[in-house]
């Protein structure tokens, strides 16, 4: 385990946005979480690049340590990231993993000083039935964490990613389950971060930077009910639009990809 200094930055609105400094030297690396998680999914990611780079870990909004002052905006969540940045620095990379990465892409499209982006399959919508599906999910996590309903929320959200009931209902009774409904308020925060659902074609046609877009060649089990080739084509969308776009597969299934095979693409992808 890399030696990790917790701290605190302070962004625009005055909300406590806690992150982890991990040990390593080289350019900076903000690694951006994506849904139900408080930054812990990015550790392993985030020690294998330490080798090459000064790794930065946060919390959004709404997660473990930082605030989460109302209302919401997902320009909160942008001046976040630029507070974290101007924190460590004042240049990074950034990674984002699934709806962490859409963030990481708005951010990008927003002007604040970063150097390379790779995101890990965003969860943009491309087939009517899905974008259809999409915003009946976002109408009915509004309405349901409007009525203070958290479990209710967790359901909707794995549905949504295909998550068959005889999981959901193993996941409710696993210990992990009152860690995600403290989580289950964020969701709409993602939600936000994805807009409609399609990649926003006019943002991301601004960014300047080299962009790397992975995915894995199929989906993960758990996700069995969404179309094989979900992730693939929503980075290949998305590719098309960003002036600079990479594309890469990793050989495995993973929504929470093997840092080990990871963190050498980005490695190089962050040093070319």
């Amino acid at each position: 385990m890399k030696e990790r200094i917790m701290t605190h930055t302070t962004s625009a609105d005055g909300t406590l946005i806690g992150y982890d400094r991990l040990s390593g030297t080289g350019p900076v690396v903000v690694l951006v979480a994506g849904g139900l998680d408080d930054g812990t999914e990015n550790i392993p990611l985030g020690e294998h690049l330490t080798n090459g780079f000064t790794v930065v870990n946060y919390r959004r909004r709404g997660r473990g340590d930082s605030g989460d002052t109302q209302p919401y905006a997902m320009q909160r969540e942008i001046e976040d990231l630029a507070a974290v940045i101007a924190a460590n620095g004042g240049r990074a990379h950034l990674f984002g993993a699934s709806s962490g990465g859409a963030l990481a892409l708005e951010t990008a499209a927003a002007g604040l000083p970063i150097d390379r982006v790779a995101v890990h399959e965003v969860p943009y919508q491309i087939s009517d039935e899905m974008i259809a599906a999409w915003r009946a999910y976002t109408a009915a996590l509004t309405a349901t964490l409007d009525a203070d309903d958290p479990d209710e929320a967790l359901r909707l959200f794995m549905r949504l990613a295909g998550s068959p009931d005889e999981q959901i209902a193993g996941a409710e009774a696993s210990p992990f389950w009152p860690g995600m409904r403290a989580l289950a308020p964020t969701l709409r925060y993602d939600a936000a971060c994805l807009g409609d659902g399609p990649p926003p074609a006019a943002r991301l046609a601004t960014i300047a930077q080299p962009v790397l877009l992975t995915t894995g060649a199929t989906v993960d089990p758990h996700m069995a009910a969404l179309p094989v080739d979900f992730f693939g084509a929503a980075a290949d969308a998305a590719a098309a639009l960003i002036p600079h776009a990479q594309r890469t597969v990793i050989e495995v299934a993973g929504h929470a990809p093997d840092p080990a095979l990871l963190g050498p693409i980005l490695a190089d992808f962050y040093t070319a």
